[in-house]
């Protein structure tokens, strides 16, 4: 969503934060703005991209050594240049940047309206500026500091902020507070960086401190000072970033997206890397080590998670019944946060999320926290929200992921569940040993698999061609292979803006069939082999109706490829683990596509990278 970056140190402190904001741009933006302070608030900001805001301070440059930067991905209010942050408060005095929402924004502005505040922008964000000011000017009756006053508003605030706050009479500072936003502090020699991830500050240091919920920062270039917004003192602890600047950049490719496919090899070996021994055919996942026993005897796996995560906790459900025979259910995170769930200590709840930060999934995870479950992560970012905050968990270890839509992390997520699932199946003692070993085997030689498919990929660019202007597409696949079908629709959806839906291919007779004509293309992923007849039926029917058969399906299944009009060959793997290897072409359909059609392919409209409100 919106992204944060701020600055204060010896340098000039527009060159970091704009370079800054532009290493946010992955997240989804409409508008972006900088604030910087040198005796006086100098403020520039517009709708559209980072490279307009880099033109305004072209034209007039300010050598300032703090300020704080921000892009915008609108909920309140419509993008335009006024709604922009930074917002100020009505003396001009106070300057502040905001990720989230604040769902009493109405009431506070009422209330400060009746005080005789008057309002310039549409937005929540403005009401947190002028109640600010409101206290530090005007609040009972005594003399209230400004980091007072900073606290009295976030207890008055309901919902979810990250915020970096400037004020003109307090220039060597900055502070920052977190509540259900990301938001981290770096520290460097003499400087200190704000952000709402790393990617900002990757380049200039590597040691970060993570905010909590309810933990707010005075910063300063000397250093930080971290504390609750009741004005408990806390000592935090210094993280190492793993990440290295060379992994968010684009390294020769056009964009992020097509580079983060063509990572899936690399990615999915560091996932494996440690945790499988081919060997011994055993598995160690040292991140569930303490809570094993306690999920060996789980009567039910509660998985909750949104978007591309959702598909992989669908693949999921299938690993987990059929290799380790426990029962799963799996959850919009979204929708649980707001039913009568059913859920306690008996229970295990895991969440996938990629950034570790997504607003419904924390919300699951703190209902099933609540009602006493253990609690799993699935996460990509070291040190995010979930990580921290679960029982327990596995990283991917699939680095960066800048493109919007998803790649590499559902192939590694996929990859750790199904190691979690082959362990849990081992330890039950209901998982044959025969059948463990070969699919650690086979786990093995996955990444091997998926470099074959990316070599010889291109052929699904004359392909992605032909189809670049079907209004809709169709997603057909059974068992493993129905979420993704699921994801391959999502994929193309997101990116090229063509309507596509994705089913399981049985259900294609209780009403999408009425869809299909010459016009339709349908992808049918055939890579399963005890379900293979009924993909063939499935197809005979599309072509009856005059539909368009692209399949995705194993190199020697010649009786779905001679049916096809477009296929796909995929080598042959374990029924369990094909979805590693048949959602490759599908990501390469949609990007190719998406590129024909001339979309923004890093930055498709209206979506962000990661969903940190609700």
């Amino acid at each position: 969503m919106c992204g944060i970056v701020g600055y204060i140190g010896n340098k000039k402190a527009s060159d970091i934060i704009v370079k800054g904001l532009e290493r946010l741009e992955y997240r989804g933006y409409d508008s972006a703005g900088i604030a910087l302070l040198n005796g006086q608030l100098d403020i520039k900001k517009g709708k559209g991209k980072v490279q307009n805001l880099k033109k305004k301070m072209k034209a007039n440059p300010n050598d300032s050594l703090v300020g704080i930067g921000h892009t915008r991905w609108a909920t309140h209010g419509a993008p335009n240049d006024i709604n922009s942050h930074p917002h100020v408060s009505e003396s001009g005095k106070i300057a502040l940047v905001h990720n989230g929402i604040i769902e009493n924004y109405n009431t506070l502005k009422k209330e400060l309206k009746n005080k005789g505040r008057t309002f310039h922008t549409d937005t929540d964000t403005e009401v947190i500026a002028q109640l600010i000011e409101e206290i530090y000017e005007n609040g009972d009756g005594e003399e209230i500091t400004f980091e007072q006053a900073v606290q009295m508003a976030l207890q008055q605030v309901v919902g979810t902020y990250g915020l970096a706050i400037l004020n003109v009479e307090e220039p060597n500072r900055i502070i920052v507070a977190r509540k259900g936003s990301p938001l981290l502090l770096g520290i460097g020699d003499g400087e200190m960086f704000v952000a709402s991830d790393a990617s900002p500050i990757v380049e200039h240091t590597k040691k970060v401190v993570y905010l909590d919920d309810g933990e707010m920062a005075i910063v300063t270039k000397e250093g930080y000072d971290v504390k609750t917004i009741e004005d408990e003192p806390l000592t935090k602890k210094v993280h190492e970033l793993a990440m290295s600047i060379e992994e968010i950049e684009k390294g020769g490719y056009p964009h992020f997206m097509l580079k983060e496919i063509f990572e899936q090899p690399r990615a999915i070996s560091d996932c494996l890397r440690g945790r499988i021994n081919v060997e011994d055919h055993s598995i160690q996942l040292g991140g569930i080590t303490d809570v094993l026993d306690k999920l060996v005897n789980a009567k039910r796996l509660i998985i909750a998670a949104c978007g591309t995560s959702w598909h992989a906790g669908l693949v999921a459900e299938y690993l987990f019944e059929h290799l380790a025979k426990l029962s799963v259910e799996v959850e919009y995170a979204s929708e649980f946060r707001y039913r009568e769930a059913l859920i306690d200590e008996d229970d295990v709840m895991l969440v996938i999320s990629q950034s570790g930060e997504t607003a419904d999934t924390l919300a699951a995870l703190r209902t099933a926290k609540e009602r006493g479950a253990l609690t799993l992560g699935v996460c990509n970012v070291v040190g995010s929200t979930i990580a921290r905050d679960t029982d327990a968990g596995v990283y991917t270890h699939a680095g960066p992921e800048i493109g919007v839509a998803s790649t590499k992390a559902f192939t590694t997520q996929v990859s750790v569940l199904a190691m979690m699932a082959i362990l849990l199946g081992q330890k039950r003692g209901v998982l044959d040993e025969e059948y463990a070993a070969r699919l650690i085997e086979e786990l093995d030689r996955i990444p091997g698999k998926v470099q074959k498919i990316l070599d010889n990929s291109d052929s699904l660019k004359d392909m992605a061609r032909l189809f670049s202007y079907a209004p809709n597409f169709l997603y057909l696949g059974r068992t493993y292979n129905f979420p993704v079908a699921l994801e391959g629709a999502l994929k193309l959806k997101e990116i090229s803006y063509i309507h596509a839906e994705g089913y399981p291919a049985a259900e294609m007779k209780h009403g999408p069939i009425a869809l299909i004509d010459e016009m339709m293309p349908v992808v049918v992923i055939a890579a399963t082999e005890h379900t293979n007849e009924k993909m063939i039926s499935n197809i005979e029917e599309v072509k009856a109706r005059e539909g368009r058969i692209i399949s995705i399906t194993g190199e020697d299944n010649d009786e779905v490829i001679d049916l096809s009009e477009f296929s796909c060959a995929i080598p042959e793997t374990e029924d369990c683990l094909s979805p590693m290897l048949t959602t490759i072409p599908l990501q390469l359909i949609s990007y190719y596509i998406a590129v024909n059609r001339g979309c923004n392919v890093d930055q498709p409209r209206n979506l962000a990278k990661s969903v940190t409100v609700e």
